[in-house]
């Protein structure tokens, strides 16, 4: 586990509301706790994104560098695949 460093944060007040209903519930043992787990979700999402990100990329340089197939050799390979569903 990584060493912790303390913040402090200001919330809107609706935020603040929320943190402190989900604590009040027993979801949460904590107001760090929380903040900590919407951090995760967030970093989670970036870590995502960058591979969608990543993937967009190397499909327009493959587009750019016509390495692409028609779309019925597409389909053909799908329905081999996958079956007439496709």
């Amino acid at each position: 586990m990584q060493p912790a460093e303390k913040l402090s944060i200001t919330l809107p007040s609706e935020m603040a509301d929320f943190v402190r209903r989900k604590v009040e519930s027993g979801l949460y043992g904590s107001n760090s706790e929380i903040i900590r787990e919407a951090l995760r979700g967030m970093m989670e999402r970036d870590r995502r994104l960058a591979k969608i990100d990543t993937a967009i990329a190397r499909g327009l340089a493959d587009a750019e560098a016509a390495r692409v197939q028609e779309l019925d050799e597409v389909r053909a390979e799908l329905r081999e695949r996958f079956g007439d569903s496709v």
